[in-house]
């Protein structure tokens, strides 16, 4: 059989490659036998990139020489031929011409310095064709050449020749610019991760191509190794990234990452140390030890493994609400059963809590709570209300300890002992909050609990608001219950008020000592006391600056921790104002002085309570109306931004204007005819709606700071996605050509929300007109339906956003 017959039949089929390559090699010593070789590779030049054909011949090629011992002296004489090829004017030609080298260089194990100086340099032109599929073949034969650059570099420090940066720096260039995503993931995937690569292969994880970001995810980030080389910044941002990611392959990607890859590398080198603990201690043999140390797949479930995953991970930064740590572990409970059954919430684990352990605890209880297969499992692993009580007061008072250690000595170490013990105080309310409180003996101690917990002035503000949150919950929900509530919290506000006062007085009581005994000696009738008295008054000094400062700023850290609790309050309550006594009597003696103070502080948190009230008051609302109108112009960056939220939360709550409340409105206008009588109600309509929205159009301009208009424009977003621009079509166009007129902040979210409010209505309309019924009646009806429509079409996260409810 000839060359030729030998790489014809290579071409049928890849079955019997292996047979035809030894065949191949009884041919070597042959005449002629290179140069038959190349007319079989150059015919195959011409071979476009679809036909299989061509594929087979070049794996069939590739067999060929990397079974052949003496086949070198074979490949460079190919590499030099196909080389003239490389930079031909067909795009055919040159792709199959960088295909070939690039699959030679795989197997080649040595080549000619001359000739691999000009290969690198051909294949560097190669890097910027316009043809995506060439320069895919380029980056994969280069990626196999720069670790042996590199290689060489450690190995020759001093030398003169420096290869590696520059063709290094080039491929980097290209991982970050190319336009294709498959040139991208190549160089992801061949480049050796070293330190100076490594920054550039995890910036893909925020690749716009979802297959670029999977495999960083899926295939090189299992192939680094040990999680615990990465930085702690890093691992945080891979971990947010991917589980935030938009593509559920990506982010199921990152989930099979964390459970499985990370959670293996803590608990391999727990069992490591398990096992030099046994050999030291018990002397175990060399067997079993080496079964040990030979398990496949994943290792026994091991409890201080996935508090070390926690800690590396950052917790107690990373585990409040808007942090990653959560869905990290929510979706780590999700595919880690055999952890689920050996979790185990002993005394002795809450009696010795830590960051790590308490977000463990609490992560498992959510998860098991969300999932009704597990209520089971949660009830008998957590403790039942009386013993979290006991629990969660004993941390409590533990808090407020460190809390006045840190404030007395002002520490790092303090610092930091503080806000671990105040992560773990609102783990355990967290956890409150989920339980059950039908038990009476249970929710007596927790109420009590709470109660005194929100009366201690030292108590962190997100704490005081789970603790809110929590009182809320453990009171009854009808009206009843949320009078008593708020009672108890009013109680609270009052005795931190006079906690902090009383702590004053007592100062001054010490002061005044000898007053008191004078005092008592003018009783008994002792004149020389009196004088005394007398004398001890009049020599008094007067109060220092420094004094009157501190006492000034202790006003002002009483009134801010009040109006947090008020806050915190209003954000749990839904009844009337009027009809509750308690709202009442903390809006006239609590939020309006706050209010009209002349401290910034005080008067910001103040008016966020004066818009929380007025979500429960709509007369109120259209009272203040002008007063948040006012802070939109006259007041600072923080009370402008503040001041459009609450507006914006006024508008939604009531809603768009309703054609039947605009022509209710004005009854002495009454149009002849029913045509009349509609464009007359759509005007009265759009006019309303105007004035409610002119301070929103007003924020767009350029004498308003940046944080003010993405403030407008994400409000205006929030009109358009919740059903205001039906009807108002024109109003709105108008208002977003305005934003993009004046380029304001966020004008390009604000575009996007209308072009999908108008597909969505467009949608709705064409559904419409498929399944029209002959019924009149509900022609009227579609308004109130597409109140909601534009939040159907489309799911976009917005800044900006306005005060809870």
């Amino acid at each position: 059989m000839s060359v030729g017959e030998i790489f014809a039949n290579a071409q049928q089929s890849l079955v019997g490659h292996k047979t035809l390559a030894k065949r191949l090699r009884r041919l070597e010593n042959s005449p002629n036998f290179e140069s038959q070789i190349k007319q079989c590779v150059f015919r195959l030049l011409d071979v476009s990139k679809s036909e299989a054909a061509g594929t087979r011949v070049i794996k069939f090629l590739t067999t060929y020489l990397a079974a052949d011992d003496a086949s070198n002296q074979v490949s460079s004489s190919l590499l030099l031929a196909i080389l003239p090829f490389l930079c031909a004017k067909d795009k055919t030609v040159r792709y199959r011409a960088t295909q070939i080298t690039c699959q030679i260089l795989g197997v080649l194990q040595a080549i000619d310095d001359d000739l691999y100086k000009v290969i690198r340099h051909e294949l560097i032109k190669r890097l910027r064709d316009k043809v995506p599929a060439i320069r895919l073949e380029a980056v994969m034969a280069l990626g196999r050449l720069v670790e042996s650059e590199m290689e060489e570099e450690d190995e020759e420090q001093d030398s003169d020749e420096d290869f590696a940066p520059g063709l290094l720096d080039k491929l980097l260039d290209v991982l970050q610019n190319d336009t294709n995503a498959e040139v991208r993931r190549a160089l992801l995937v061949n480049l050796p991760a070293t330190p100076k690569t490594l920054p550039y292969l995890l910036e893909r994880a925020r690749d716009r191509d979802g297959p670029t970001r999977r495999a960083l995810y899926a295939k090189l980030l299992p192939k680094l190794g040990d999680f615990r080389h990465l930085s702690l910044s890093m691992r945080e941002k891979l971990l947010r990234w991917g589980l935030r990611d938009r593509d559920e392959r990506v982010r199921k990607a990152t989930a099979r990452l964390f459970r499985e890859f990370w959670i293996e590398n803590c608990a391999a080198t727990e069992l490591a140390n398990s096992i030099e603990g046994e050999e030291g201690g018990q002397g175990e043999s060399g067997e079993q030890t080496k079964e040990k140390k030979e398990k496949v797949g994943f290792h026994e479930p091991m409890i201080p493994a996935l508090l070390e995953v926690l800690e590396r991970i950052d917790t107690v930064n990373n585990g409040n609400e808007d942090g990653v740590a959560l869905e990290a572990m929510k979706e780590f409970w999700a595919g880690r059963q055999d952890y689920l059954d050996a979790v185990n919430f002993d005394d002795d684990f809450w009696d010795n809590l830590t960051p790590e352990s308490v977000f463990m605890a609490r992560t498992f209880n959510d998860y098991c709570r969300s999932n009704p297969t597990y209520y089971e499992l949660v009830e008998e692993k957590m403790p039942e209300v009386t013993r979290l009580g006991f629990h969660l007061q004993k941390h409590i008072n533990e808090l407020t300890s460190r809390v006045q250690t840190a404030t007395e000595a002002g520490t790092d170490e303090t610092m930091a002992l503080q806000t671990e013990q105040e992560f773990i105080v609102e783990q355990l309310l967290y956890i409150a909050q989920s339980l059950d409180y039908t038990d009476e003996i249970g929710r007596r101690k927790m109420f009590s609990l709470l109660r005194h917990a929100l009366s201690m002035a030292d108590l962190p503000e997100e704490c005081t608001r789970l603790a809110v949150e929590a009182l809320r919950l453990v009171c009854n929900p009808d009206a009843a219950g949320e009078r008593e509530f708020t009672a108890v919290v009013l109680e609270a506000i009052a005795e931190v008020h006079d906690n902090i006062v009383s702590s004053d007085l007592e100062d001054e009581a010490a002061n005044e000592e000898d007053s008191f005994v004078s005092a008592r000696s003018e009783v008994s009738g002792n004149s020389t006391s009196k004088q005394s008295d007398g004398k001890s008054k009049r020599d008094r000094p007067p109060p220092t600056e420094e004094e009157l400062e501190a006492r000034a700023v202790k006003e002002i850290v009483i009134n801010m921790k009040c109006l947090h609790i008020a806050q915190c309050m209003l954000q749990n309550v839904a009844g009337n104002l009027q009809s509750n006594i308690d709202l009442r009597t903390m809006f006239d003696n609590l939020v309006i002085p706050a209010v009209r103070s002349h401290e910034a502080l005080i008067r910001e948190k103040g008016v966020q309570c004066l818009g929380l009230c007025c979500l429960l008051e709509p007369k109120l609302a259209d009272e203040n109306m002008r007063l948040f109108t006012h802070l939109l112009k006259k007041g600072h960056d923080t009370l402008q931004v503040m001041a459009l939220q609450i507006l914006c939360d006024v508008v939604l709550a009531r809603g768009p204007p309703s054609p039947t409340q605009v022509s209710s409105d004005d009854p002495s206008a009454s149009p002849s005819t029913p045509e009349e009588k509609d464009s007359t109600t759509a005007a009265k309509s759009s006019g309303a709606l105007t004035s409610l929205l002119a301070p929103f159009i007003k924020a767009l301009s350029a004498t308003f700071p940046d944080e003010v208009r993405l403030t407008s424009t994400a409000s205006l977003c929030k009109f358009m996605l919740c059903g205001f621009y039906t009807g108002n079509e024109e109003l709105f166009d108008q208002i977003v050509e305005r934003a993009i007129t004046v380029t304001a902040k966020g004008w390009e979210l604000l575009e996007k929300v209308k072009n999908a409010v108008q597909v969505g209505k467009k949608d709705k309309e064409d559904g419409k007109d498929v399944a029209k019924t002959p019924r009149k009646s509900q022609a009227g009806t579609g308004s109130a339906r597409s109140s909601n429509e534009g939040v159907a079409v489309t799911e976009m996260r917005l800044s900006g956003e306005g005060m809870e409810l």
